[in-house]
C-alpha cells in the first residue's frame, strides 16, 4: 500500500530538505575554508583571501609546526591524557551505572540523591585547587584524569541503558550459576558496547579540546598539552603595544600568526575526524539511550 504524501507533507519535505542542506554549509564551508588556508602563503591568504592557484599554496605552515618540539610533545601529551580520561571515564560510570541500575541494591536511592547533589553544587575552584595539592597531584598528569573522571551525567546515561537489558538474561545466568562478576562481564558488557563508545567519545573530545585545567594544575611546561601549548605560542605571536611603530615587524607577527593558525587548527583536529567514523556505529544507539519507544 503506497501512502501518498499530501502537497503539505511535500511543502514540510522541501523545506526540511532546504534546512539540512544549510545546516550541511554552515558545518561545512568553515571546515573547507580551514582545510584550504592551512595549505596557502599566509602573504596571499592575507592579501587575496582564497586562492585555487597551486603557486599561492604552501606547507610552510605544517613545517613550522612539525619542526616544534612543543607542539610534538603537546600533541602526544593531550593523546595520552584524552586517550587515559576516557578510559577512566567509561570504568567508573559502567561499574557505578550497573550498581545503579540494580533494584535490589540497598541504599539505592541515597547514593543516587547525592550524585545528583554534585550536579548543582560544587565547591569552586579554589578548593578544587587545595584539594588537588592536598593529594598531591598538583603539576601531574593525574591532575587532569582523575576529578573529572566521576561524572554524573555519564553515569545516569550507563545507568539508562543497563536498565534496558532484559533481566531475563540475568536471571537465566543465575539459574545456570553465573555470579554477578561473571554476569557484568560476559553478558552485560557485550550488549554495552554502545553506551561505552559513545561515553568515551564524550570523554576523550572534551579532554582533548581542554586547556583550563592544565593551565590551572601545570608549571612544567613539559606536561602542557597541545591546546595550552597552542594558546601560548598564538599568545606570544600577537603584536605587543611597544611594537606599534615597527610596521615591519607587526607584519610578520601577524604574518606568523596566520600561517600557524590554520594548520594548527587541522592538526589538533586530527584525532577527532579519525575517531568518527570508527565510533559512528555506536553512536546513533547509544545517544538515544533513555528516548521513548
Amino acid at each position: 500500500m503506497t501512502v501518498k504524501n499530501t502537497p503539505f507533507d511535500r511543502f514540510l519535505l522541501v523545506l526540511n530538505g532546504l534546512f539540512l542542506t544549510l545546516a550541511v554549509l554552515v558545518v561545512v564551508v568553515p571546515f573547507v575554508y580551514i582545510i584550504v588556508a592551512s595549505f596557502m602563503d599566509p602573504t596571499v591568504l592575507l592579501n587575496r583571501g582564497l586562492s585555487l592557484n597551486p603557486s599561492d599554496w604552501s606547507l610552510e605552515g605544517y613545517r613550522k609546526i612539525l619542526s616544534n618540539d612543543a607542539m610534538i610533545r603537546g600533541f602526544f601529551n593531550s593523546l595520552l591524557y584524552a586517550g587515559a580520561f576516557a578510559i577512566f571515564t567509561v570504568l567508573v560510570s559502567v561499574c557505578a551505572g550497573y550498581a545503579l541500575a540494580d533494584d535490589t541494591l540497598a541504599g539505592r536511592k541515597l547514593v543516587m540523591t547525592l550524585f545528583l547533589i554534585t550536579m548543582f553544587f560544587g565547591g569552586g575552584l579554589i578548593p578544587t585547587y587545595l584539594l588537588i595539592r592536598q593529594l598531591g597531584m598538583l603539576d601531574t598528569p593525574w591532575a587532569l584524569i582523575i576529578p573529572g573522571a566521576v561524572n554524573v551525567w555519564n553515569i545516569i546515561l550507563a545507568r539508562t541503558f543497563f536498565k534496558s537489558i532484559p533481566k531475563e538474561l540475568k536471571e537465566a545466568a543465575n539459574v545456570d550459576g553465573a555470579s554477578e562478576l561473571k554476569i557484568f562481564m560476559r553478558i552485560v558488557l557485550p550488549l554495552s558496547k554502545p553506551i561505552m563508545f559513545v561515553l568515551a567519545l564524550y570523554a576523550f573530545v572534551g579532554q582533548w579540546n581542554s586547556y583550563f585545567d592544565a593551565m590551572i594544575y601545570l608549571e612544567n611546561s613539559k606536561l602542557f598539552p597541545l591546546q595550552l601549548v597552542l594558546r601560548s605560542i598564538l599568545i606570544q605571536n600577537q603584536a605587543a603595544p611597544g611594537m606599534i611603530g615597527d610596521q615591519q615587524a607587526m607584519a610578520e607577527l601577524k604574518r606568523l600568526s596566520e600561517m600557524i593558525k590554520y594548520s594548527s587548527i587541522v592538526v589538533s583536529s586530527l584525532p577527532l575526524i579519525v575517531m568518527y567514523p570508527f565510533f559512528q556505529k555506536y553512536f546513533e544507539k547509544g545517544v538515544m539511550v533513555g528516548s521513548l519507544k
